[in-house]
């Protein structure tokens, strides 16, 4: 698990770092969370051995994905060893694993929430949340959303509730959403986005100004907004992701997953994969104030 910095806005970036090195193993779907009052970054991660295939896993026929924690203090210079915390925020029969892949988030009243994914020994999918109350040091198995859900995004909204985005495999090409009204314990049914067309991929979904401040109901969601991985598309909602007022396509050629950030400026980032002929060649980052998405 590698990581590179950038002290302007993404102009320019740091050499790499290396975060964790498992060896032969996999490590990956890193997500990282800021925690406000102590200014450190929790990056959670899953590990699983690298001789051994997802369906192998989801199927039980291999051991369970782990889940691992890392945090720094100085911005991502240095990292502490990676501590497991398994057995915080799994079930028994849950076998496939994932955090994110993207960001955690901390509400306003200091929960840490991180979006996940599994899958069970019958096979079935569901996006879920995990969340600390005491400063990331112990964590906790929130609400779980529908079957047929997979890797989610999760927002904090202008009132308080959350709003999860999740990878569906209900069919239809659209964005699944649940809402939570309790800091992520619960989500309401299951519904889908009719704006937000999808390819069955991965997407980032986060608040529109700085961390910290206080939410206007204002989100901004990137993803390949196609029945293909192509035309990735960062949209801008001011109702708390009820609609979409405005959006500007990005990369109208092959593109897959994508992470986005409001910085302190105000502006926002956006790294994402790109290629010329699969999503999987390069990965690039696009910086733009948020005015740029409503053609300003």
């Amino acid at each position: 698990m590698v990581l590179r910095r950038s002290h302007d806005h993404g102009k320019t970036w740091l050499p790499l770092q290396v975060v964790a090195d498992e060896g032969e193993d996999t490590i990956g779907n890193p997500t990282p969370v800021v925690e406000r009052k102590t200014g450190a970054i929790y990056l959670l991660l899953t590990r699983n051995s690298g001789r051994v295939t997802e369906s192998q896993i989801t199927q039980g026929a291999a051991p369970p994905r782990t889940v691992w924690i890392t945090r720094s203090t100085d911005d991502g210079e240095a990292w502490s060893g990676l501590a497991e915390i398994t057995a915080q925020v799994t079930h028994p029969d849950w076998t496939w694993y994932a955090t994110g892949p993207g960001n955690g988030i901390q509400l306003r009243n200091g929960r840490l929430v991180v979006p996940c994914d599994h899958s069970t020994r019958q096979g079935e999918q569901f996006a879920h949340v995990i969340y600390s109350d005491d400063h990331g040091a112990t964590w906790h198995i929130g609400g779980v959303a529908a079957g047929k859900t997979n890797e989610s995004a999760v927002a904090e909204l202008r009132g308080g509730d959350l709003l999860l985005n999740m990878r569906n495999y209900h069919g239809g090409n659209r964005r699944a959403v649940q809402r939570s009204h309790d800091g992520g314990l619960t989500w309401s049914p299951l519904e889908f986005d009719a704006t937000l067309v999808e390819p069955v991929c991965q997407a980032s979904l986060v608040a529109a100004l700085p961390a910290g401040k206080q939410s206007h109901g204002r989100l901004l969601f990137s993803n390949p907004a196609a029945t293909t991985r192509t035309h990735l598309t960062v949209r801008l909602s001011k109702d708390d992701g009820r609609t979409w007022s405005a959006s500007r396509l990005v990369e109208e050629g092959p593109s897959g997953y994508s992470s986005l950030a409001v910085l302190r400026d105000g502006t926002a980032g956006l790294l994402y994969e790109r290629g010329e002929r699969d999503p999987y060649e390069r990965i690039a980052f696009a910086h733009f104030p948020i005015a740029w998405v409503e053609g300003k």
